[in-house]
């Protein structure tokens, strides 16, 4: 094993995810979701009008659009009121578009960040990174060589004002218009912060770019927003991490994710969300993929309260490719619905969905999904397989798939499995000298193999080790 892997290995992760500070802000809104809340966001940003009247618009989309209900075994949301949810919090940092060196930072939201390993991940392994504390863009840095190259990496508030063209025609148009649910209809009124990615045609960036968005505060919202566009056989890998320390009231995420995949371009978009037990997880993310373009979701979803979270890919061109891997990992009064949902809307498209989850004391996984195959997608073919684990007779866990068919010459599967972790296969590593709980975390491990794989190192053995605390029941 390298020193870099025996270092992450001895990180307490545990203090790295639950230590909190104490708010330093510099602009904070009421609670809930008003007019005077959205202008108020809007102006400290110093936003152009067309910003504005969008966010307005989305504004009054949600006040007309009901709460979802009535899905089968779906969340419970109850718990959740948006009116008592502080949208925006800005810290209080020198720089708003974000400081270029590390050391501009203030010394508290430097400690966060180092603790949770963005600067070392940095130096090490990324061509970029940009870290999001509460509401705001705190640091944003690109490797040179890939600026050169025209790849912009930026926060979206910075986007808005110096790259207006390309905001306007991709952000909520087309790919999550506020009108998708009302919860994207929450995110168009008061997002904040976020990425921007742009890689020019033909241009491969071989080191992944990063963001880490860390809530801070109690019982605020955070609701920033990530719009990548990959043109024309470019290739681009982003990694997000996020995290939040457990509060006594309840915190909500409803971040939006809008990925533009060129035609032969290649965009893999991975995340890892470690929220607390108190945090309501509920995300809207969309790609487009155009002819040949190959589209990739790897995720990781542990710790929130409720999370409904399902990467949807649109396959608009002839021979697009999309490919969903996701974790999900409940514990007691946890309750992970996540899936995916992939539209074929042209011939020779590829789809594959492949979901692992994880129950035990008496939390609840569930793997909802949509598939659809229009009229007119001929040789087109999915695979859905979903993989259930289970550690008692209290968890549950289901599966919810769902498939429209209209073009009879396709290809399509579906499998699942569910179980508990069989006393034989613990007798049997117990024999070879592992104790019980050795023994149960070398079981989930090789469960989630096609999950860690996938991912850089770094975010590998982070994601065993939170598994393994979500196992011991010290995190949350």
């Amino acid at each position: 094993m390298s020193s870099d892997q025996d270092h992450l290995q001895e990180t307490d992760t545990e203090e790295r995810f639950e230590f909190k500070k104490e708010e330093n802000s510099a602009v904070r809104s009421d609670k809930g979701l008003t007019e005077e809340v959205v202008r108020l966001i809007s102006d400290d940003k110093d936003e152009p009008d067309w910003m504005l009247e969008r966010r307005l618009r989305a504004l009054r989309q949600y006040q007309e659009m009901p709460m979802p209900q009535g899905w089968p075994g779906m969340p419970d949301l109850s718990g959740l009121d948006v009116e008592q949810i502080v949208p925006y919090i800005r810290p209080d940092v020198d720089k708003r578009e974000g400081a270029d060196n590390w050391e501009d930072l203030p010394d508290e939201i430097q400690d966060t960040f180092e603790k949770l390993g963005i600067p070392e991940a940095e130096r090490k392994a990324l061509s970029g990174v940009g870290a999001q504390y509460e509401s705001e863009v705190v640091y944003q840095n690109m490797q040179e060589q890939w600026e050169e190259k025209g790849v912009i990496f930026c926060n979206m508030d910075e986007a808005v004002r110096e790259h207006p063209e390309l905001v306007k025609e991709h952000f909520m148009t087309n790919c999550v218009p506020p009108s998708d649910n009302k919860f994207a209809a929450l995110h168009g009124a008061v997002w904040s912060g976020g990425s921007f990615v742009y890689v020019p045609e033909g241009v491969t960036v071989e080191m992944p770019v990063q963001a880490y968005f860390r809530m801070n505060s109690e019982g605020m919202g955070q609701f920033e927003h990530t719009l990548i566009i990959a043109e024309e056989g470019s290739e681009v890998h982003y990694i997000e991490g996020c995290s939040a320390p457990k509060y006594g009231t309840h915190n909500l995420h409803a971040g939006g994710v809008e990925v533009f995949v060129g035609e032969d371009a290649h965009v893999q978009y991975s995340t890892v969300q470690n929220w607390s037990k108190n945090t309501y997880n509920l995300n809207t993310k969309r790609a487009i993929a155009e002819k040949g373009g190959t589209m990739e979701w790897v995720s990781g979803s542990m710790g929130s309260k409720a999370t409904m979270l399902y990467p949807s890919t649109i396959l608009k061109g002839r021979g697009a490719t999309d490919n969903h891997i996701t974790i999900a990992f409940a514990g007691e009064g946890q309750d992970i619905d996540t899936g995916a949902k992939v539209y074929h809307n042209a011939p020779d498209t590829k789809s594959t969905v492949e979901s692992k989850s994880i129950a035990k004391d008496g939390g609840r996984t569930n793997y909802r999904g949509l598939v659809q195959i229009a009229d007119g997608a001929e040789n087109s073919s999915t695979a859905v397989e979903c993989d259930a684990l289970m550690f008692d007779n209290e968890s549950t866990s289901d599966t919810m798939p769902y498939m429209e068919i209209e073009e009879s010459k396709v290809n399509v599967a579906h499998e699942a499995t569910v179980g508990k972790i069989g006393d034989e296969d613990i007798f049997y590593l117990q024999s070879r000298g592992l104790d019980d709980d050795d023994a149960k975390q070398m079981i989930v491990s090789g469960f989630i193999e096609p999950i860690t794989e996938e991912l850089p190192i770094e975010y590998a053995v982070e994601l065993n080790r939170l598994i393994e605390l979500e196992m011991e029941g010290s995190l949350g």
